[in-house]
């Protein structure tokens, strides 16, 4: 259904009631705009510090990282420097057991070793007994066996022993 219209003489009239609504809802927008205005600068505000505070955090936990990273990597390179020095240690070691061992070996060619031989079969049958079979070590020196044992007193054999209780003496080498 509709509404008639208003009789002319009747629209002046109702002139200040249109001017109030008028009023009245501009005042209405004015209010909505300015606690929109309000509402927005807020969530910036919060969307700002939400946002300082999460590249905090990142901060922080990459300089957590970094600090875990780079200990890694310290760790790394002190177990990498440890291995090399320990083989330049085990390289030397053992170049000097194979000078020792043909230092030892050597005196075969001199004059006093059929004395040394003579001393370290006397050895090995005051050891192992005088029935002990002894017989020429590759190298030099001798090697007893009598029944269930066996004494090596090989030129070789002697030497490396010697270098083995020097083992700990040896540490010394490497001291500063």
């Amino acid at each position: 259904m509709r509404t008639p219209p208003l009789p002319a003489a009747a629209s002046p009239a109702l002139d200040p009631v249109r001017a109030r609504l008028l009023r009245d809802a501009a005042q209405d927008a004015d209010a909505l705009l300015a606690a929109a205005a309000e509402d927005a600068r807020a969530t910036v505000l919060a969307a700002q510090t939400q946002a300082s505070a999460v590249l905090a955090e990142a901060r922080g936990q990459g300089a957590h990282d970094a600090e875990v990273s780079g200990a890694a990597a310290r760790n790394r390179v002190r177990r990498a420097a440890r291995s090399r020095e320990l083989a330049a240690r085990r390289e030397i070691w053992e170049d000097l057991c194979r000078q020792v061992v043909d230092r030892v070996e050597a005196l075969r060619g001199t004059a006093a070793y059929p004395a040394v031989r003579r001393r370290l079969t006397a050895y090995v049958r005051q050891v192992l007994g005088p029935d002990a079979r002894i017989t020429e070590a590759p190298g030099g020196g001798v090697v007893g066996d009598a029944p269930g044992r066996r004494l090596d007193c090989g030129l070789a054999a002697i030497a490396q022993r010697a270098l083995d209780r020097a083992g700990g003496e040896v540490d010394r080498l490497w001291a500063p």
